[in-house]
């Protein structure tokens, strides 16, 4: 690649997506969860029954499945149907991938109907960067609010929702994080600067 000022943009835009995706893995990786984790047991019997599904598969390949499966998290019971969006708009690569998704009830729920939503636009793409980005949102804001039972996950999922209908787009991630930085700081938490929600 040239020594020059596009090379050196293209390089940087590189490295921060992979750094984006690095983030969002680790955050899906971690133990700590604070939302009440699923049964595992549960999360391994879904990844049986996907192993018939031919991946990569579509949300709407999932839910026809798998959609009346329940999985059992502390709090509640939940069913694939209610955790993955069932559309065309969201593939899956692996039955690991679903389970990843499932494993957190309230981020899935949140991002099931982001996409629902994003679905009913005239160009329903939806980029994986913007969807990553709105998940590391949701991520940090499981987090920050965990004690108050994720209410912070739900009214940034509304406010895109409602976004999506009012001006017919997604909206972009760093405006996404800097509505949900809001929520937070008016909650009293605090939002450092070096932070995801830090914008």
């Amino acid at each position: 690649m040239a020594d020059n000022k596009r090379g050196r943009e293209k390089q940087a835009d590189d490295a921060d997506r992979q750094q984006r995706e690095r983030d969002v893995e680790t955050a899906m990786e971690r133990g700590d969860e604070p939302e009440p984790p699923v049964d595992e047991r549960d999360l391994a019997e879904l990844e049986t029954e996907l192993e018939g599904v031919a991946f990569p598969a579509t949300g709407r390949d999932v839910v026809a499945a798998v959609g009346d499966r329940e999985v059992r998290a502390a709090d509640d019971t939940y069913t694939v149907k209610q955790l993955v969006p069932e559309t065309d708009v969201e593939t899956f690569d692996s039955p690991t991938a679903v389970r990843e998704r499932v494993q957190r009830p309230t981020v899935a729920g949140a991002m099931k109907r982001v996409v629902e939503a994003a679905a009913t636009l005239d160009d329903p793409e939806f980029p994986e960067s913007k969807r990553e980005g709105y998940l590391r949102t949701f991520l940090a804001l499981e987090d920050i609010d965990a004690d108050d039972d994720d209410e912070g996950i739900r009214l940034i999922a509304d406010w895109i929702v409602d976004r999506v209908h009012e001006k017919a787009a997604l909206p972009g991630s760093r405006d996404v994080r800097r509505e949900a930085a809001k929520h937070c700081r008016k909650r009293g938490y605090a939002v450092r600067d070096d932070e995801w929600l830090g914008v």
